[in-house]
């Protein structure tokens, strides 16, 4: 009897739902329109900052109380870079370090790090580590938007929450090559539609293929948004 090995690969499954591959290939045009196939384009330390600037302000923006996490927000931006290096590999280490940034100030130091004990909190972060050190076919904003959504609804790291999974998103994209420079303002693409924003989480977090479907396809849009409004789109 011949055995055959079966390997499972949900986020590949998502990538499969009805619109989401034209809306990746979309996103990832307005990406590659911006960095001029490439290697080609030449991103200046002022088009960076002014990216990190705006990204991080944008992802302030999306909290309930944007001046209190702006700082943070700016810690955050600032270390993107290093913490792409280790969201594939060691995703518990790079966002207990995305929240020592966030929330250093604001919560007391013996919680930076550190995520909530209420129940199935730990298991639901586990399983999403295991998601990003997986193997998968899937596009990486397929795999940003489910981190983005899960670090999200799950609310690990209680109030910076929100913020951790918005950067976490972007992380995926310059861990995978989709944003090696860190100048495609994701955060921006989900501000400028801030209206609807908690809706497309909460129906994610009801679980119906509908809910994680537009969730998928909103998360696309915000990384082609992301890409149009950058300043490097302008340098």
């Amino acid at each position: 009897m011949v055995h055959t090995l079966v390997v499972l690969d949900p986020l590949a499954d998502l990538a499969r739902f009805e619109g989401v591959a034209s809306a990746v290939a979309a996103a990832t045009d307005a990406v590659d329109a911006v960095l001029r196939d490439r290697g080609l384009r030449k991103i200046s330390e002022e088009e960076l900052s002014r990216s990190r600037l705006a990204g991080a302000r944008a992802n302030a923006t999306l909290t309930a109380k944007p001046h209190e996490w702006q700082v943070g927000a700016l810690r955050l931006a600032a270390e993107l870079g290093s913490l792409a290096t280790l969201i594939r590999v060691a995703p518990a280490q790079a966002l207990a370090r995305a929240h020592a940034l966030v929330a250093r100030g604001i919560v007391p130091d013996s919680e930076l790090g550190k995520i909530g004990s209420e129940a199935g909190v730990a298991e639901r972060m586990n399983s999403l580590g295991e998601l990003l050190t997986r193997e998968t076919s899937a596009p990486a904003i397929v795999v940003g938007a489910v981190t983005h959504a899960e670090i999200a609804v799950v609310a690990p790291f209680a109030d910076a929450s929100g913020l951790i999974a918005r950067a976490a998103e972007h992380l995926v994209l310059i861990a995978a090559g989709v944003d090696p420079y860190g100048v495609i303002m994701v955060e921006a693409g989900h501000a400028e539609s801030a209206g609807t924003y908690q809706a497309a989480l909460e129906a994610y977090a009801d679980g119906s293929l509908v809910g994680v479907k537009n969730w998928l396809l909103r998360c696309a849009g915000a990384v082609a948004r992301g890409a149009e409004v950058s300043p490097a789109a302008r340098g």
